[in-house]
């Protein structure tokens, strides 16, 4: 083989310098947040449950967010018929944010963790003044 030797060394050179940042991290990984669902707007409800399962919602919340805001703006749509059959009106600030109020807690935790820019408060305000963040 012309130059094998050379074809070795360059690909081994290669393959460590992709695993550098693999090597270097070793260990270094943090637990993922568990938010707590210990508020008051969720104590005072009978039955503990999102408008779907905690599954979904923690792995297809952005989806069904977008899919809410596209039946709004497109559709006039007010409604949504969550998975158990029960109507919950569309509405970041008035369903999701009922209960999930502390946004550091349920949105910056996780979307922090997993290194999501969140780009919901753009438009949605948390403040009481109602002027933005």
């Amino acid at each position: 083989m012309y130059k094998g030797g050379r074809i070795i060394l360059f690909a081994g050179l290669f393959v460590l310098l992709m695993a550098v940042p693999l090597i270097v991290n070793l260990g270094n990984a943090t637990a993922a947040p568990t938010p707590s669902t210990d508020t008051p707007a969720i104590d005072a409800l009978s039955e503990k449950r999102c408008v779907e399962s905690t599954e979904y919602m923690r792995s297809s919340h952005m989806q069904l967010l977008d899919e809410w805001r596209n039946d709004v703006v497109r559709d006039g749509a007010t409604e949504y018929r969550g998975a158990g059959g029960q109507v919950y009106e569309i509405s970041l600030d008035d369903t999701c944010l009922e209960c999930h109020a502390n946004r550091e807690e349920f949105c910056d935790s996780c979307h922090e963790y997993s290194s999501v820019e969140l780009y919901c408060w753009d438009c949605h305000d948390l403040t009481d003044s109602g002027q933005g963040n």
